[in-house]
């Protein structure tokens, strides 16, 4: 799993900006907000994208998670995790973004969460230490 920007570098979330519209918007949203019922399996048994705002989940997770999630791809990394019985949409992103728009990304995303989501997050991701 990854451990976070990687060493000299910086992420960008003015450009993570433009990334995620690019890239994320169509499905998550462009304000974050997901698809509805996100929550409930479409017929497929798919989930639909969730929200990134904090009504989401996605604060719950570290950046290593939610940067191998993006990069992989929902299968791969639920399959990784050892999760069965979940279909997930999410594709990877591994041929399409380098490594720094992913990094970006996620700074554009946090930096919508209100602070209290931010430093729970921020334990996420130092425990992934």
């Amino acid at each position: 799993m990854s451990k976070g920007v990687p060493d000299g570098a910086s992420a960008d979330p003015v450009r993570g900006a433009a990334q995620y519209a690019e890239n994320c918007a169509s499905c998550h949203g462009a304000d974050l907000e997901g698809q509805a019922d996100w929550q409930t399996p479409d017929a497929d048994g798919v989930l639909p994208a969730p929200p990134h705002d904090r009504t989401g989940h996605t604060w719950h997770h570290g950046d290593g998670l939610l940067f191998d999630y993006t990069k992989l791809g929902g299968e791969e990394m639920l399959k990784r995790m050892g999760v069965s019985g979940v279909k997930s949409g999410m594709p990877g992103f591994a041929d399409s973004l380098a490594d720094q728009d992913i990094w970006d990304i996620l700074a554009f995303i946090r930096n919508s969460w209100p602070e209290r989501e931010r430093a729970i997050q921020r334990q996420r991701t130092e425990a992934e230490h």
